[in-house]
């Protein structure tokens, strides 16, 4: 028989199981990196992660709410946003801050409320909170935003 015959008979080689192998494991690397990756830098998650990750979380954190703050502040004095805008938008980028940061619900916690929330940890943000909502809420308050925005960027900054 010439060999050409015999390759129509047999049919070409089969792969190695090893490559199958190979991608199984390739795959799960991969869906494990993408799982600890979304673990460690989950929003709002309990601070359990060993101390240099969680001090480059946090760093992040406070440049991501600095920058925000800012740009809401730059907004504000070029005149695109109200009294009542720039403070209900300050309070809201502080407090995804304090979740972020804490790990508690602090959008849905009175302002009275937030130095007896776990243990005082939100306290330092109750009186820049106030201001902020009386900025929003009230039409003829004598808040200076531009002081509680300071302050507010100032608390995300020294926040611990």
């Amino acid at each position: 028989m010439p060999d050409d015959l015999v390759g129509r008979l047999i049919g070409p080689t089969p792969y190695s199981s090893s490559w199958l192998w190979a991608a199984g494991v390739l795959i799960a690397l991969t869906v494990l990196w993408y799982v600890v990756v979304f673990r460690w830098t989950a929003p709002g998650r309990p601070p359990e992660l060993p101390s240099v990750l969680d001090a480059a979380r946090i760093a992040l954190l406070r440049r991501r709410t600095v920058r925000s703050l800012d740009g809401i502040e730059r907004r504000f004095r070029t005149g695109s946003l109200t009294p009542a805008a720039a403070g209900a938008a300050l309070g809201s980028e502080l407090r995804r801050f304090l979740r972020d940061a804490t790990g508690l619900r602090a959008e849905y916690v009175q302002v009275p409320d937030l130095p007896s929330v776990s243990g005082g940890r939100l306290a330092p943000a109750a009186p820049i909170l106030a201001d902020l909502e009386d900025a929003q809420f009230n039409a003829d308050t004598a808040v200076d935003l531009g002081a509680a925005g300071a302050a507010a960027r100032e608390l995300v900054r020294q926040w611990t």
